[in-house]
């Protein structure tokens, strides 16, 4: 058995894989993964980063987004996320965004990765898992962003907000609002007493 075939025997349908993964099986991995680029084996992300397909019957199945970004990364430390996600909060939010955003404390800017856009933010905290409390705080930070009426997003994120458990809200705008959400946060509770 050739050293190509013994590196093949390491690959598993539906992994991502960096090239320094594959190095401890391989001689020439940098020949070896143009091979198997060549041959649809493997498919080539962005640099440095492959893909072993699943096959299914109308074709190969795109990677999880959330291997991508671990192996990209090198961590499980992030939170993927997407603007969409604002439109399950009952706040007017209607929008469809292509934008997937990625809490985390290693990379900032936007990546290609596997034909899809990745929006990178240094975050020094973020839940492990989204919540309702988190979208809410998240959706006032980044509501300049949004292509939708701010006043009445706002107003409704308002009721939402005072509608939700005060002790609940109160941490998870200390944990991750900005400042300018924070103070906004702030006045609604003084504005209620």
């Amino acid at each position: 058995m050739n050293t190509l075939e013994r590196l093949k025997k390491h690959l598993k349908p539906g992994q991502v894989y960096r090239r320094s993964d594959l190095e401890k099986w391989s001689n020439a991995v940098d020949r070896h993964l143009k091979q198997l680029v060549e041959e649809e084996t493997l498919q080539r992300l962005a640099q440095g980063l492959y893909y072993y397909p699943v096959k299914a019957s109308f074709g190969n199945v795109p990677p999880e987004d959330e291997k991508l970004v671990s192996v990209f990364l090198k961590s499980d430390d992030f939170l993927l996320t997407t603007p969409n996600l604002y439109n399950s909060l009952g706040v007017g939010t209607t929008q469809l965004y292509n934008k997937r955003v990625v809490y985390n404390h290693k990379r900032h800017g936007q990546f290609m990765l596997g034909g899809k856009v990745f929006d990178f933010h240094l975050k020094h905290k973020f839940p492990r898992k989204l919540s309702r409390a988190f979208l809410l705080v998240d959706l006032l930070n980044n509501l300049n962003e949004l292509a939708e009426d701010r006043e009445y997003i706002l107003q409704n994120v308002k009721e939402k907000v005072l509608q939700e458990s005060e002790s609940q809200m109160k941490r998870a705008f200390n944990a991750y609002a900005g400042e300018r959400t924070k103070n906004k946060f702030n006045h609604w509770m003084s504005e209620e007493f």
